[in-house]
């Protein structure tokens, strides 16, 4: 072997090995965002979750208290029906009668908005609209992060396995992967761009 052979040779050790560093640069880079996503899809997901159980609840609440409203409602047109059909009641029985339907009659009017204890049907819809929002929004954010992890994890594979093959074409084809996902991911926090085949 001569001293240019041998010369030649260690230029492309050297390279080889600049080149398998900056592979595994670009698969610690990507470990960590993979990392960032995972944890952005699974809070999507809890809050999704979380967010449609509440609205759930609150609807849940609000029908109740429509049906309350109902009863006392039904309650107090039954009072004034007792008043026609019985026409002999006395006075003091008709004066109590009425105070307990028209008693009736204002719970259930309060039962339509009480912003006080933010527990009337007017609120309770609000909120219940307000966690709804909530959740979809959890919603749109998932794709993003699942379609980000799977790029991520395809770009780790590809950088890897350059390595060993030392085809660096497979590399440059990892990092645009994980760079594809990288945008994917920062737009499944923010919902920046709105792409329709993805939400």
């Amino acid at each position: 072997m001569e001293a240019e052979d041998a010369a030649d040779m260690m230029d492309q050790e050297r390279t080889d090995d600049r080149f398998k560093q900056w592979a595994a640069i670009g698969i610690g880079v990507l470990a960590m965002l993979l990392a960032i996503t995972g944890l952005g899809g699974a809070n999507a997901g809890k809050e999704a979750t979380n967010n449609n159980i509440y609205a759930a609840n609150f609807y849940s609440f609000y029908q109740a208290k429509y049906i309350r409203q109902t009863n006392y409602n039904i309650a107090a047109d039954a009072i004034d029906l007792a008043f026609a059909q019985t026409p002999g009641l006395s006075e003091q029985i008709k004066t109590e009668l009425k105070a307990k339907a028209e008693d009736y009659r204002k719970t259930a009017a309060r039962y339509e908005s009480e912003p006080e204890n933010n527990e009337g049907k007017k609120e309770l819809l609000r909120q219940a609209k307000e966690f709804e929002q909530k959740r979809d929004r959890a919603l749109k954010q998932d794709p993003y992060f699942d379609y980000a992890e799977a790029l991520l994890q395809i770009g780790i594979v590809l950088i890897s396995v350059s390595i060993v093959s030392s085809f660096r074409l497979l590399a440059m084809c990892g990092g645009g992967l994980g760079m594809v996902g990288t945008l994917l991911m920062l737009n499944g926090y923010t919902l920046a761009v709105d792409i329709p085949w993805l939400g």
